[in-house]
């Protein structure tokens, strides 16, 4: 019988920053949220790891399930846990960033209910704690 722990434990999701560059503007890619919590809201895409893949893994597959992508190198960036960057429950996520080629077009899947790109200074509003995930990632990745 596997041991239970008798207090809670947070859950880890991975989220994928993918930056491309066209004509020297910086843009972003996000996906529109199919689901609550902030269903029609833009976000990083991401999700939950599965119980038996590593983080890098987790980041590749909710990167190709919820755009299409595929390919891109992701450098594990920093870790995020504010234990109230989401509603649901407690949630630590390890953010990836990755640059893609100007000739690849994301198609929305998985929960995500649209895929698009974004330039850096020109963002909607975004889910979760994104935006300050966002401002941390521009000064290091965008030079």
């Amino acid at each position: 019988m596997p041991f239970t722990y008798s207090y809670p434990r947070p859950t880890v999701t991975v989220d994928c920053i993918v930056f491309q560059k066209r004509q020297d503007q910086y843009f972003v890619l996000l996906i529109k949220r199919g689901n609550e919590p902030f269903k029609g809201y833009w976000a990083i895409p991401g999700g939950f790891i599965e119980i038996d893949e590593s983080l890098e893994s987790a980041a590749i597959r909710e990167l190709e399930e919820e755009t299409g992508l595929k390919g891109i190198a992701l450098e594990q960036f920093y870790t995020f846990g504010d234990p109230h960057r989401d509603p649901r429950h407690r949630t630590i996520s390890v953010a990836y960033v990755g640059f893609s080629e100007d000739n690849q077009i994301p198609e929305a899947g998985d929960d995500a209910a649209e895929v698009s790109w974004f330039k850096v200074e020109n963002l909607p509003q975004l889910a979760f704690d994104h935006q300050k995930i966002l401002q941390m990632a521009f000064p290091r990745y965008l030079k």
